[in-house]
């Protein structure tokens, strides 16, 4: 079954070096640029009369401005402009960018030239200059060749790629301001040409604008005549087309169209009349026909002579009555009356019946014009009919020379427009300030800046060939020669019983100095015990992975979280807080942890060291000190593609780049292949930027190991404190007076000792093969 209590390490790999290239220490470059200060400044002054003396060799340029006010937004002299104008921001500004290049096109400047006549001018090609070597020998005799057209015009294109060289024209930006600079040897000159070039531009722009005005009109009065024929065929085709179909009328209304609403009217009409006198003929028949009085009807009614009648009737039916009262029934008088109302009787049936005749006959007469009236009309609509059909013919001419009518008059009245703006100047382009003789040169600068900068230049050129020459060149340091390192070949001591020694004086090279008494860290080094009971031990094989920021995963014994009350991590931090009351304020303190030659746990020791503080809060840098065995490097797995570069002192301060932060707080710097020179060099470059950068806040060095040459011995004067880690199946007294000979002078900064306990990691190693 596997054991969990023991560990189970995988197999110790081909051990990966580390190499943490030298950090570029700036005061070691104050000093080589500070011994070499004389050949600086020298360089620097000469650089400064050479730039001096170039400065004045050179002719000097003097540059003139004009500025332009360029409104795109032209003047409204007329309602339709002949162009377009621009609305928004983006128009206005590309107007004006184009505007700022027709003022650099062949056309001004031709002109400028022509007007200020610099083909003579050698300056810009002209004069003598132009001149070849047999026309220069006629000159000196007065005699001046002709120049064909070709010849003048080759001059005039040489002139003006001078002259386009000489002008800057820009923009000023979120404005409608342009501004002309022209440069020229001569101020008068170049101030003369800025001012030429500003009206030439606004000449141009003028004679633009009457030109293409004048295209306009042009081509718009070539077109007016065949306008004109064509409305002229128009209106002649409608007005035989009208004559052929009888089209009579008024323009809104033809003839047979109101003849037909007229028929209708009258239609209309006459059935009504119809229908009335059907009406009152029927009504005359049915009174007739029924018992009630004749009489009643309203025509009677309305006839006087019938009124008459029955007034008569009226009366003689009241005598009638009368005299039957009072006479018999033979009696002759009222005989001759009754006779009487029956004759009247008669009479208005008579007149009755005349009354419905009268009604019939205009019944009849009714019908009558009622039919004629339709068959009238049946001949207008037929009619009608036909001439809706030629009117499609003839809208279609209408339409036509509508249309030819409306073009002939646009065409012509804008004609009329663009014929009156050839005169007209609408462009509101302007100059606002006219180039006046510049008083100073823009070319060369002063004389002051030019040995300003050659001063710099030099100054700086040779600070950096003195550096690269000191840096590149092998072994050539001239402030501080590199120290060889010493090979101290201690002999191996076996471990004996002895009883401890006073401490041994240290040597010359490491006392200090005259007068200065170092007080010890602690007055007696405190002792700790790190024991298994402390400790945990993982599976560093399996729990590994490909995590190794965990500390608590390499494999190693480490201390328990519970233990952080033990006597192990009281007496660190003891030692701590001893060596925070010896450091400056704000200065970050430095433990070394030493142990005897042949002790191959030390690392192990300085880990919990480093986890102690880091379990307080302690921002921890562990760096491996350890050039030869590194174990601690082989742990973090920090594999290294290639040896550093001669160059890689021009990385400055990149510690924080190249050291692994782990997950319990510690940061750890991979140990440094080489020579115990280049490595002594780099842990102390890397303790020194620690310091400035303020990043961390107990730094622990988990080495050098012995024996110690000089550049290890260097590393002690670094740090606050030191720690002896004793392995205790070893002897202890000899290792410790092994180790305190070795110090020598730094014994006074022995801090603690740690008796280690723990199973060694040699022992551990076979123990896990044997689970493997």
């Amino acid at each position: 079954m596997l054991s969990y209590d023991q560990p189970i390490d995988r197999a110790k790999s081909e051990p990966r070096r580390a190499a943490i290239p030298a950090g570029f220490n700036v005061l070691e470059l104050i000093r080589l640029l500070w011994a070499r200060k004389v050949a600086i400044l020298s360089a620097a002054l000469l650089c400064a009369c050479i730039a001096v003396a170039i400065g004045k060799s050179l002719t000097p340029k003097y540059t003139a401005g004009a500025q332009l006010y360029v409104d795109p937004r032209e003047l409204q002299l007329v309602e339709r402009e002949l162009t377009p104008r621009a609305q928004d921001v983006s128009g206005l500004a590309m107007v004006v960018e184009s505007q700022s290049r027709l003022i650099t096109s062949n056309n001004v400047l031709l002109q400028v030239i022509r007007d200020t006549n610099l083909v003579r001018d050698p300056e810009f090609g002209g004069g003598a200059a132009s001149k070849g070597l047999l026309a220069s020998l006629l000159g000196l005799f007065g005699i001046e060749p002709r120049t064909s057209a070709e010849q003048q015009q080759q001059i005039e294109m040489n002139t003006l790629d001078t002259l386009n060289r000489h002008i800057n024209v820009k923009k000023t930006d979120r404005t409608f301001i342009v501004d002309i600079d022209v440069w020229s040897h001569d101020p008068v000159k170049a101030a003369m040409l800025a001012n030429a070039i500003a009206k030439a531009y606004l000449t141009e722009s003028k004679q633009s604008q009457a030109e293409a005005a004048r295209r306009a009109t042009r081509d718009l009065s070539g077109r007016l005549k065949e306008l004109q024929q064509r409305l002229r065929n128009a209106e002649e085709a409608l007005a035989s087309y009208k004559a052929q179909n009888n089209f009579v009328g008024s323009q809104d209304n033809l003839l047979t169209d109101q003849q037909l609403s007229g028929g209708n009217q009258r239609l209309a009409a006459a059935r009504a009349q119809s229908l009335d006198a059907q009406a009152s003929y029927d009504q005359i028949e049915a009174t007739r026909r029924g018992a009630t009085d004749p009489g009643a009807i309203p025509e009677a009614v309305q006839s006087p002579t019938i009124a008459n009648l029955r007034s008569q009737y009226a009366e003689a039916k009241k005598r009638q009555a009368e005299m039957q009262g009072e006479l018999g029934p033979r009696h002759p008088d009222l005989r001759k009356v009754e006779q009487q109302v029956e004759d009247l009787r008669r009479t208005i049936k008579e007149e009755v019946d005349r009354v419905a005749q009268a009604a019939k006959n205009n019944l009849t007469r009714a019908r009558d014009y009622e039919a004629s009236l339709n068959k009238a009309l049946d001949a207008q609509k037929r009619q009608s009919v036909q001439m809706s059909q030629a009117s499609v013919r003839l809208r279609e001419l209408e339409r036509e020379v509508d249309a030819s009518r409306d073009v002939y008059q646009s065409f012509l009245k804008r004609s009329r427009e663009t014929e009156e703006q050839e005169s007209l100047n609408t462009s509101s382009a302007r100059v606002i300030g006219d180039a006046t003789i510049p008083q100073q040169r823009t070319f060369p600068p002063a004389m002051t800046l030019l040995a300003m900068i050659g001063f710099m230049f030099g100054g700086l050129a040779a600070a950096a060939w003195i550096v690269a020459a000191s840096r590149l060149a092998p072994g050539a340091d001239p402030i501080r020669p590199r120290i060889q390192p010493k090979q101290d070949a201690a002999p191996e001591r076996q471990p004996v019983i002895a009883k401890p020694k006073p401490p041994v004086q240290a040597s010359p090279a490491v006392q200090p100095a005259a007068g200065i008494v170092d007080k010890p860290v602690i007055e007696k080094p405190l002792i700790a015990e790190l024991q298994e009971s402390d400790v945990v031990r993982t599976l560093g094989g399996i729990l590994t992975g490909d995590n190794p920021a965990d500390v608590t995963r390499f494999g190693w014994p480490t201390l328990r979280t519970s233990s952080a009350l033990g006597l192990f991590s009281i007496t660190m931090r003891q030692i701590h807080a001893a060596l925070a009351t010896r450091t400056a304020p704000g200065g970050v303190p430095v433990l070394a942890v030493v142990g005897t030659a042949n002790d191959p746990d030390r690392s192990v020791v300085a880990l919990n060291i480093a986890l102690v503080a880091a379990r307080d809060g302690a921002r921890v840098l562990l760096i491996d000190a350890d050039a030869s065995v590194h174990s601690l490097t082989d742990r973090v797995a920090h594999p290294v593609q290639s040896r550093p570069s001669r160059l890689d002192w021009l990385t400055i301060g990149s510690k924080a780049s190249r050291a692994i932060n782990t997950a319990n707080g510690i940061a750890i710097l991979p140990a440094i292949p080489g020579n115990p020179a280049r490595a002594s060099e780099a842990i102390r470059k890397a303790i020194a930027q620690a310091r400035s950068a303020g990043g961390h806040d107990l730094i622990i060095l988990d080495g050098p190991p012995m024996p110690w040459g000089a550049d290890e011995r260097q590393l002690f004067d670094m740090a606050d404190g030191l720690i002896a880690a004793l392995p205790v199946d070893h002897d202890i007294n000899a290792s410790m007076e092994d180790i305190i000979t070795a110090l020598g002078g730094a014994e006074r900064k022995l801090a603690g000792v740690v008796l280690n306990e723990l199973l060694s990691t040699a022992a551990s190693r076979q123990h896990d093969k044997q689970y493997a």
